[in-house]
């Protein structure tokens, strides 16, 4: 028996495309989900673009205005892919009426924006999961399990790197990402989280943290329309670009370990360089994100000169065998939203968590706040640890 599940997208960008073709998808990979997405509402505030999704991938109405689908008792469950400034309000009038939420990273502009997102979920007895696709990745998850039951031994070091482009272009125009108000602490929220959560979910809880952040292009031109993604606006009026371009991290986690954790939006000849490397006392583990089915493993016990071998995830390795029948069949990044939606809609049917839920991004987000008071007061800067 398979029940009908409302849905709703608000917010419909590049993401929030990504979330409906997960849900369009999820039959196909997980047939025996007792809940099926139905696409009911989509709501975007740009002229026409949610009349366009509605006419492009089924949804039964389309809104300007996402406070229609708090009030729609057709929608149980929303994916909430708007712009960073409006996760909080957005996200705790779901949690409100009711609404199941899978909301992107960061959970608005700060630590105190994603627990109240947690709280009203809390207070509403509703399920929740977070953009945190990465740790999603089969190999990603059996690294984890490596490291976990004494692999590669005692973590001794590790680096967490989130090297990108997207931005790097001068012409590049000044959206809401680059603003305060709007986008927050910039490439801390946007990459930067990822690598938290990274770092938590390999290897545990940050103990503390010094940080330094930077700015490389600091001025950039207003766009004069509606943008998506990352456009370029040359030639129009110029504005100041108010959050950080670079950010890199020093990390003593709670287990004695210590790491480093990078970020960058401006990286010329970088495109997704994202990536972990975990050294141990016996071994070590490495995966790259544009590799993403495979991961390097040195352990054996010789420790100096110890050969690196590459390994590739297979059916036996996280959520592969939904999706490949044998090893090195690659997966793709959308694949990992499916998983992500998979695991939502789990949550849902089972009403308990599966995945990333919005702990991860309180966690996550208490570790962003500490690096902005780390690179202010140039010092070291504790978190409670469980």
């Amino acid at each position: 028996m398979v029940d009908a599940l409302g849905v709703a997208v608000v917010g419909f960008g590049w993401m929030g495309r990504v979330h409906t073709q997960a849900y369009a998808r999820l039959p196909h990979h997980y047939p025996h989900l007792p809940l099926r997405p139905e696409l009911v509402a989509v709501a975007e505030d740009v002229p026409g673009r949610a009349e366009e999704a509605a006419e492009r991938y089924g949804f039964a109405t389309a809104t300007r205005d996402w406070r229609e689908v708090a009030a729609d008792p057709r929608v149980r469950a929303v994916s909430v892919t708007a712009p960073n400034f409006l996760h909080r309000e957005i996200g705790v009038a779901m949690a409100r009426a009711g609404k199941h939420i899978w909301i992107e990273k960061p959970v608005g502009l700060s630590g105190e924006d994603a627990r109240a997102v947690a709280d009203a979920v809390a207070e509403a007895g509703v399920r929740s999961a977070v953009g945190f696709n990465y740790r999603n990745a089969p190999a990603v998850e059996t690294a984890r399990d490596l490291i976990a039951s004494g692999g590669i031994g005692r973590v001794t070091h590790a680096r967490v790197r989130l090297f990108s482009d997207y931005a790097a272009h001068p012409d590049g125009a000044l959206t809401w990402r680059y603003e305060r108000d709007r986008g927050g602490s910039g490439v801390l929220g946007d990459l930067a989280s990822h690598g938290a959560d990274l770092a938590y979910f390999l290897l545990g809880d940050i103990a503390s943290l010094a940080a330094d952040t930077a700015v490389f292009v600091p001025e950039r031109s207003r766009p004069t329309g509606a943008t998506a993604g990352h456009t370029l606006a040359a030639g129009g009026e110029r504005g100041p670009v108010e959050n950080e371009d670079y950010v890199s991290c020093l990390l003593r986690f709670a287990s004695g370990a210590r790491g480093v954790l990078e970020a960058c939006r401006v990286s010329v000849g970088e495109q997704n360089n994202y990536g972990f490397e975990v050294h141990g006392t016996e071994g070590a583990v490495f995966w790259d994100f544009r590799r993403m089915n495979e991961l390097r493993v040195g352990r054996g016990g010789t420790y100096q000169d110890q050969p690196v071998s590459t390994v590739y995830v297979g059916p036996g390795d996280g959520e592969f065998a939904a999706f490949q029948p044998g090893a090195a069949n690659a997966m793709g990044y959308d694949d990992l939203k499916v998983i992500e939606a998979y695991r939502f809609l789990r949550s849902v049917a089972e009403g308990k968590p599966y995945g990333a839920t919005l702990a991860d991004a309180v966690r996550a987000a208490a570790v962003l706040d500490a690096m902005a008071v780390s690179a202010e007061s140039r010092g070291w800067v504790d978190l409670p640890v469980r």
